[in-house]
């Protein structure tokens, strides 16, 4: 039925030790009505060319697949099938939407079959972690001591837990993100720390800590005293270059409350960061969401009126050329509209191709197409506000089953 919400409670395991099993969907079809001379395929069809076959499914059909027979299972089930899911094209990110604010519960949503799925993530206990995403990997810190860090797969509940970052053991603000290698699966993680002076609330202490899954070590590679600047909760690694959002903290003449820092992770220096790295934001914003579109350091940002800049009248999305900034597109009016009461600020998130845009106050999603430029409304997320204060949040992810921290 056109417009139906419908989505499984499944719990996704390990496909190199099992499949899990999905509940049935409710789609519809007329054809088991019409008597046909049918030839199984698993009856004509060797087990190479059926894996490669598999690969191709989206990733929920797959699991679907391996409840079909012993032999489907065994095969997605098997590491020469996990190599074959490497190297077939990328799957359509999802976008994992936290329906409760204490709770880290929710629903994960598939634009290939546009599904919502019920899938637990692993260790996070509460839906105000600080969240980044790459290449199938997911990383959680938490939001209290700031010394919880784990790095898994949300699809094969695959997760290591690493040890406790350097710095400053309580800061102000934090920004998480994380960039995985495509070709040796190893990972960079790097969290940018600011905590505001004492006595001085014009001055911040900024510090930015790495780590390389390959030594399994963090180095804190700059630390800088900023003036009429402080650090927040906004970064992405692009390209080998660490990229975060800084906030204006009073105490000079500032155009804009938001300025961005590009940080060479290749070159680390920690002297005169800000003056060799400021980038000004394209306009004034309420609000700034950064990510990496293959490679390409995108912003979704909330224009702010030019009289009043804390007030958000569009949301405008711009990828960063150099220092410049290019305009990519503006939400349309009926779909900033949609969305009802939107606050100053949103949650959005995007991987590949895909941007997702929500607001805090509703379950309504809004997925961009940057290529095709297109928008689009997901399908309704089967949850629905309890209380006027309920906020919602998500984060996007590629879904793969050949990663693992």
């Amino acid at each position: 039925m056109e417009g139906e919400t419908s989505w499984v409670n499944n719990c996704f395991e390990n496909p190199t030790r099992d499949i899990g099993e999905f509940d049935s969907f409710s789609e519809h079809s007329d054809e088991g009505n019409k008597e046909v001379n049918a030839i199984s395929v698993d009856l004509i069809l060797p087990d190479d060319l059926l894996e490669r076959i598999l690969a191709c499914l989206p990733i929920a059909s797959i699991f679907r697949a391996g409840c079909v027979c012993k032999r489907w299972h065994e095969i997605v089930s098997s590491r020469r099938f996990l190599w074959n899911v490497s190297h077939v094209l990328p799957q359509k990110p999802w976008y994992f939407m936290f329906t409760s604010s204490d709770e880290p519960v929710g629903y994960a949503f598939d634009p290939i079959l546009r599904k919502w799925f019920g899938i637990d993530l692993p260790y996070i206990q509460k839906s105000n972690w600080f969240i980044a995403s790459s290449c199938g990997l997911v990383s959680f810190m938490d939001n209290d001591s700031r010394s919880e860090l784990y790095v898994c797969n949300p699809i094969t509940k695959r997760c290591r837990k690493l040890q406790e970052p350097p710095g400053l053991k309580v800061s102000d603000y934090s920004a998480l993100a994380i960039s995985v290698n495509r070709i040796s699966h190893g990972y960079t993680i790097s969290i940018v720390k600011s905590k505001l002076g004492s006595g001085n609330f014009f001055q911040s202490d900024l510090s930015i800590h790495i780590y390389n899954s390959e030594t399994r070590m963090w180095v804190t590679s700059c630390t800088e005293v900023m003036t009429g600047w402080r650090g927040g909760d906004e970064s992405v690694i692009c390209g080998g270059v660490l990229y975060f959002l800084i906030y204006s903290a009073g105490g000079g003449a500032t155009e804009t409350r938001h300025g961005l820092i590009r940080y060479n992770l290749s070159n680390r220096s920690s002297h005169g960061l800000l003056i060799r790295s400021f980038i000004k934001v394209p306009c004034p914003l309420t609000c700034g969401r950064l990510m990496n579109l293959n490679e390409k350091l995108v912003m979704v940002g909330g224009i702010g009126k030019q009289d009043r800049p804390d007030i958000i009248k569009g949301i405008g999305i711009w990828v960063l050329n150099g220092k410049d900034w290019q305009e990519v597109a503006r939400m349309p009016h009926k779909f900033f509209q949609g969305f009802g009461e939107f606050d100053e600020v949103f949650a959005s998130s995007g991987t590949n191709n895909h941007i997702f845009i929500q607001s805090y106050g509703a379950p309504a999603l809004l997925v961009f197409d940057i290529n095709q430029k297109q928008w689009k409304w997901s399908q309704k997320c089967p949850v629905s506000k309890r209380f006027p204060l309920q906020l919602f949040t998500g984060f996007s992810f590629e879904p793969r089953l050949d990663m693992a921290p």
